[in-house]
Order: structure tokens, then C-alpha cells, then sequence
């Protein structure tokens, strides 16, 4: 079984190392975040990289967990709404010029996967609608696609574009068409409302997705221990 190698990379954006955990030896390569305010390990942690393992053991694909700063941005109650989106800002850029640049260049491929759950989700759906010309696939599961709620009474034009729900809307559906898009919930997942918004949006736009409810199973972590390798396997 494969195990996990931990280094901390260095941002010249962010002016910090920022944790990361690599699973795997080769495969195609999927960038995860973790939920609010979580570490870095916090997918090994409650198992969803060993609820793909046996894909991980194949050489199907490789895990680049990574840290958020979610306490220096959306989670800081003491910061204004204005440095939290400057501080994420940052990160989208650490994310867009160095960390998946080291990950194509490691992986030699040009795009990549991302996933993530609840406020994960958010991130990788983020980043994959921010720049999708260096993603593949997008699992975002039990995910939210606003984060005004963490940014009140502010009218920030950078809000706008951290909002997936919002910009999409204005987007070019040709820049997605290359994209395998999963968005996953359940009919007791409190992000459902969220997530049938989010469809309807890319639908709208012509955007092909997958729109995944499953049944009589609620916002936690088993829900996405059972759906992460049904989406891997579907598409490795």
C-alpha cells in the first residue's frame, strides 16, 4: 500500500511553507483540500484517501493534499472582509503559479484533478472555474459556491470572482467543455440547495456535469467515503 510523504513548500507568494502530503507513486494527479478550517492531513485522517486506495496502488492516480489558510481568510473573525479576499487572492495564486505548476511539472501533465468536501468543495470548485485550462476533473462533494456570507457589507470586485455561483454565469462555456464535473450531494446534505443552483448554472450555460444525489445519507463523512472511489473509478 502506498504511504504518504510530507514536505512543507515554500510560497514566495504566500512568504510561507505550506503543508502538503503526496500519496502514491504515479497516476494522474489530484490536488485535495480539506474541509473548514481543517489540516492538511485531514482526508488520511478520516479516511477518504484509503477509501481510494486500491486506485492510488494501481498507479491510477496520486493525492497532493494541501493546506488551506482558511484562519487567515474566510474563518478570521477578527479580519475585515477586505484582507480575508486579499489573503485568499494570494492563495489562488500560490495555487495557480506555483503549486500546480510543481505538480505538472512532478506528474509531467499539463492538467489536473481537484477535489474536496463541504468547505473543500468549495476550493476545488474554485479553482477549477478560476483556471480551467489546468484542470482535468472537479469532485466537489457536499460543496458551497458563495462566500459573501464570510465577507458582509463588502463590495469588493474580488468576492465576485471567488464566487463560482456568480461569475460562471458570465463565463465562456467553451473554456469548460474539456472538463469532467461532479457535483455531489444527498437529499439529506444541508448543501443540497447549493449544489442543484450550481448545476442549473453550468446547465444553463451548456456546461456538461454530473449532478449526483444520493439517498437517506446526511453531510459527513461516510457519504463521502462511498462517493469519492465511485467518481475515481468512473473516470480511471
Amino acid at each position: 500500500m502506498a504511504t504518504a510523504r510530507h514536505i512543507q513548500y515554500y510560497s514566495n507568494i504566500l512568504g510561507r511553507d505550506i503543508n502538503l502530503e503526496i500519496t502514491g507513486h504515479w497516476g494522474h494527479p489530484i490536488l485535495m483540500f480539506p474541509s473548514s478550517y481543517g489540516s492538511y492531513t485531514q482526508n488520511r485522517d478520516f479516511g477518504l484517501n484509503q477509501s481510494v486506495m486500491h486506485f492510488i496502488d494501481q498507479g491510477k492516480i496520486k493525492l497532493y493534499n494541501v493546506e488551506s489558510i482558511d484562519g487567515l481568510t474566510f474563518y478570521a473573525d477578527n479580519l475585515s472582509s477586505e484582507v480575508k479576499i486579499h489573503n485568499y487572492e494570494l492563495y489562488m495564486q500560490f495555487l495557480k503559479d506555483e503549486l500546480i505548476p510543481y505538480i505538472q511539472q512532478e506528474c509531467n501533465t499539463h492538467r489536473i484533478g481537484v477535489a474536496g468536501v463541504s468547505f473543500g468543495g468549495y476550493h476545488a470548485a474554485n479553482t477549477a472555474f478560476r483556471f480551467p485550462d489546468l484542470v482535468s476533473h472537479l469532485f466537489s462533494m457536499s460543496g458551497v459556491f458563495n462566500i459573501r456570507n464570510f465577507t458582509p457589507l463588502s463590495d469588493d470586485m474580488r468576492i465576485y470572482f471567488n464566487c463560482p455561483d456568480e461569475f460562471m454565469q458570465n463565463e465562456e462555456s467553451w473554456k469548460f467543455m474539456h472538463m469532467q464535473i461532479v457535483l455531489s450531494t444527498s437529499n439529506w446534505d444541508s448543501c443540497k440547495p447549493k449544489n442543484e443552483h450550481m448545476a442549473n448554472i453550468l446547465a444553463n450555460k451548456g456546461i456538461p456535469y454530473w449532478y449526483d444525489e444520493k439517498q437517506w445519507i446526511d453531510h459527513d463523512w461516510p457519504l463521502w467515503k462511498m462517493v469519492f472511489p465511485e467518481y475515481i473509478g468512473r473516470y480511471f
